[in-house]
């Protein structure tokens, strides 16, 4: 195995982020990665992945394993539906051009997400009225402390909005080394009524759209929304859209009609977290190279060589505002490393 010293990560993670690793190391074998956590010689472990769900403010002063696990398998199918597997290293956006290419369905409208399949669970990624719980099986983790492989079924996962049971408590104790999703392979459940996707179709002409049909439009939608991280650095959404009761939001749409909402279970509602940013002042605002997309205030960038730390107090001062003009705390959706 070859461990190296004092590591750059900043290709290794769509802020652009330039901080250093203490150690890094490639994972790109289950025994492999057994063996990284049976050394005593590095007892500080951080894992890292497609970097794309992340801010990390300073040095990591422990081994980084990057986890680099490769393949895609069918592990079941009948004339309708298919279960795959998926290894954790997968970038996700390739995954779903796989399976597009296959006729499968069910990932269509989670195109062009970044990072890779193996933290997909952990955030129970979603876009355009769909989220990874909707096609998930199960996952393959690895326990830190043992190194032994757990299995994970639906329900163990404790999905909920951006959320599981990895970012609570089995945060820090599993590493995810692959994913099982079932795919429709015909009659396939089409999701277009969420954002602008009908629109984007319509000004297509496409009046009975295919699955890839979805896809290219939320991929459309996307790149005229979003920066592409290659060129600015960012990490999509950074905050959550925060969810508020029947009662706040009857206080909020008197005071401002033109509020966007989105009704959700139990006579909640969603509240886009990009209009309140807006709102506050801050879409297209720039401070030193930490600054908010000027087209999505949802999205927080590095126009170059902003810290960690800067970008971090941007997105502080960011709730301060929405707190105090809304009433409404927003959270990050992005993994703050301090």
């Amino acid at each position: 195995m070859n461990i190296q010293e004092n590591i750059s990560l900043k290709h290794h993670n769509t802020f652009g982020i330039d901080v250093k690793a203490r150690y890094f190391v490639e994972i790109t074998g289950l025994a492999q990665l057994q063996k990284i956590l049976e050394l005593k010689a590095y007892p500080k472990k951080f894992i890292l992945s497609g970097g794309s769900n992340m801010l990390l403010t300073k040095d990591i002063d422990a081994l980084v394993m990057h986890i680099n696990l490769k393949g895609i398998s069918i592990v079941d199918e009948n004339e309708d539906d298919v279960e795959i597997k998926v290894m954790a290293g997968e970038n996700w956006h390739e995954l779903v051009l796989w399976s597009l290419d296959k006729g499968y369905g069910g990932l269509e409208n989670l195109s062009l997400i970044p990072g890779n399949t193996g933290t997909a669970p952990i955030q129970n990624i979603g876009a355009y009225g769909v989220e990874l719980k909707d096609v998930f099986v199960s996952c393959s983790a690895m326990e830190i402390e043992t190194g032994e492989l757990v299995a994970f079924g639906h329900d163990a996962c404790e999905f909920g909005y951006r959320d599981s049971i990895f970012k609570n408590e089995a945060k820090g104790k599993y590493i995810i080394t692959s994913v099982n999703l079932k795919l429709t392979k015909k009659n396939h459940t089409l999701h277009t009524g969420y954002g602008s996707i009908e629109l984007e179709l319509r000004e297509k002409g496409i009046v009975h759209p295919t699955i890839r049909d979805i896809s290219n439009a939320v991929i459309a939608i996307r790149k005229s929304k979003l920066p592409d991280p290659k060129e600015l650095g960012n990490s999509g959404s950074f905050f959550k859209n925060p969810i508020v009761s029947h009662k706040t939001y009857t206080k909020l749409i008197k005071k401002y009609p033109k509020l966007p909402s989105y009704e959700v279970e139990d006579g909640e509602y969603k509240i886009p977290a990009g209009w309140l940013i807006e709102q506050c002042g801050f879409k297209g605002k720039r401070f030193g190279d930490a600054g908010v997309h000027e087209k999505q205030a949802l999205v927080l960038v590095n126009y170059g060589n902003a810290t960690g730390a800067e970008i971090w107090k941007l997105a502080q001062h960011i709730q301060k505002e929405v707190d105090e003009q809304f009433k409404i705390k927003i959270q990050p959706e992005v993994n703050i490393i301090k």
